[in-house]
């Protein structure tokens, strides 16, 4: 399909994948209309007019040491600092906002959008994610080069899975919008005199400017819903990327651009704030009055700034949390290990959903291996990570690279909160020598003591997490529940054979709301989200105070606005 296609072609092309993923959200059931593997991408793949692996490469590395152009207005000169968490520098630079200049076109490029009405915008959107999927390879590395992530998650995570969460958002926005019809007739019988009759008209209107403000480690699976529920809902998007993550999402903004003019609406709708080194203007944009609407994924203490200051607008955060395992007992020992070995070591921990502390009777566990000390499980499982990343290949395609200064420094002062039992080492990369790469740390600490609850009951973001000795299942729920409470988490993970414990671990979950996975021991891990049908966060803990995605993600970022004539 051309650059300049109608949005007449681009409903018509797009509204299968639109049905598709409404009955997908509807249903819960497994979908994805964008392969994960790397192969079906190129001239031989599935996908059509897509970058195999040596074309993705290469446009990545075109981008690199050059200017990025992107034709919007309000630009006053150029910035760019990134530098690969592997090694070398980016190199890129991108254009500086005068915000004065560019929010005033942002808005006036609102209206026609407005009036294009839910199913034109749904389907321009969904071309965006169309051609951000045939990149694939190229975002994947450019993704990797930003965040640190391995590239096989770079590809996935950062590329279809991302992709998988901006169209859910979609599909979400179109469902709210198109609740209440565009129009109707409404009659008052009035006895023996004439009814009453007016014809009444309803229009989606968005609430104004989306300020996105990125993440570093996931800076397309955390940005694209918040993006593309805010496209679909009629507003316009100015993305602020982390500094050390602004190559995906700048890329993401020049396809939107590109789609946007080609479907004959302003570019203008998205736009890009690239700042510069320490300016720190997201701040300075988030208590704007043009600015209604705000996704922010980051540090709690920015989230709960925002939630306290930017009260012109709607804020949607992701924030951290104290994500906790209870292990109880189990009938797969093994497959215990292997998964928890797993999901401790994808990316170094740098996940929001990562587990941070393993809640464990210290009487030990029951499993179908025989009974388990609290000793012999953390032996156990630390024996379990060392063997999963015992070969340096398998260590640097899981554990990627250390993502900034600040996740080694944590993994450096673990050894003083308590006793040690796994100790991280360094990984050599032998393909990028400049990389920190580094194995987890498992800490013991007796949850009875109360210097180890300054550890536990604070979040330690990267590869470091905690064996919390514990007096019995019971009170392992208990600490669980006063976690969720004070502290907030992304996910919930338990292991027991028992149904009591098992009631009153889902009890906690459900009165603290927060999302639970109970005895993974396959090849699904706690730390992993599906989009259509995993929801990621449940917004009602301290930890985020919005779900990816839900109605309620979306509803509330356009209004409906009723107009009345006599029939």
């Amino acid at each position: 399909m051309t650059a300049g296609s109608t949005t007449a072609q681009l409903i018509e092309k797009h509204r299968p994948t639109l049905d598709q993923a409404l009955d997908a959200i509807r249903t819960r059931a497994y979908w994805s209309p964008y392969p994960e593997h790397p192969k079906a991408y190129g001239a031989e793949g599935a996908v059509p007019d897509s970058l195999s692996a040596a074309e993705g490469l290469a446009a990545f590395e075109a981008l690199c040491g050059e200017r990025f152009e992107l034709d919007q207005p309000g630009a006053d000169g150029w910035t760019g600092a990134e530098v690969s968490p592997y090694g070398p520098e980016l190199g890129v630079e991108y254009p500086h906002p005068d915000v004065e200049r560019l929010l005033p076109a942002m808005r006036a490029a609102m209206p026609e959008w407005r009036e294009a009405g839910p199913e034109a915008r749904a389907a321009v959107c969904l071309e965006i994610l169309a051609r951000i999927n045939a990149r694939t390879h190229e975002f994947a590395h450019a993704v990797m080069h930003t965040s640190g992530q391995a590239f096989m998650m770079a590809f996935q995570a950062g590329g279809p899975h991302a992709q998988d969460r901006g169209l859910e958002a979609v599909a979400y926005a179109y469902a709210e919008q198109v609740r209440t019809p565009g129009a109707a007739e409404w009659s008052k019988p009035q006895g023996k005199r004439d009814p009453l009759a007016l014809s009444k008209q309803f229009t989606a209107v968005p609430r104004g400017v989306s300020l996105l403000i990125g993440c570093n480690t996931f800076p397309t699976w955390n940005g694209y819903p918040g993006l593309f529920a805010s496209l679909a809902t009629g507003n316009a998007v100015l993305v602020k990327p982390h500094p050390r993550a602004v190559l995906p999402l700048a890329l993401t903004v020049r396809i939107a651009r590109e789609v946007l003019r080609g479907a004959g609406f302003s570019p203008d709708l998205v736009t890009l704030a690239a700042e510069r080194d320490g300016e720190g203007i997201a701040k300075a944009l988030a208590t704007r009055p043009e600015i209604r609407i705000i996704d922010y994924t980051g540090s709690t203490a920015f989230g709960d700034w925002l939630e306290a200051n930017a009260r012109q607008a709607q804020v949607f955060t992701e924030k951290a949390g104290v994500n906790t395992v209870v292990i109880d007992s189990t009938d797969d020992y093994k497959g215990l290990l292997s998964n928890l070995a797993f999901s401790l070591s994808l990316y170094s921990g740098q996940m929001c959903t990562t587990p941070q502390n393993f809640l464990i009777p210290r009487e030990g566990i029951t499993t179908d291996a025989g009974p388990k000390s609290y000793d012999e499980l953390v032996t156990d499982l630390a024996g379990a990570v060392e063997g999963l990343l015992g070969d340096d290949a398998r260590a640097n395609a899981l554990l990627g690279a250390i993502v900034n200064d600040q996740v080694k420094e944590r993994i450096g002062a673990a050894a003083q909160l308590g006793e040690v039992a796994l100790a991280s080492r360094s990984v050599t990369n032998p393909d990028f020598p400049g990389a920190t790469v580094r194995t987890p740390v498992i800490v013991k600490l007796d949850g009875a003591k109360p210097d180890a609850e300054a550890a536990y009951l604070s979040e330690c973001f990267g590869p470091v997490s905690f064996a919390v000795a514990v007096d019995s299942a019971q009170e392992a729920v208990e600490l669980l529940r006063r976690t969720i409470r004070e502290k907030g988490a992304m996910t919930v993970g338990a292991y027991t054979t028992s149904p009591e414990v098992e009631r009153l671990i889902e009890e906690a979950c459900l009165e603290e709301c927060a999302q639970l996975s109970l005895n993974l021991t396959g090849g699904v891990y706690v730390n992993q989200t599906a989009a259509f049908s995993d929801f990621h966060g449940s917004g009602g803990n301290p930890a985020a105070n919005a779900v990816l995605c839900d109605s309620a993600f979306v509803a509330t970022r356009f209004r409906t606005v009723e107009v009345r004539r006599p029939s």
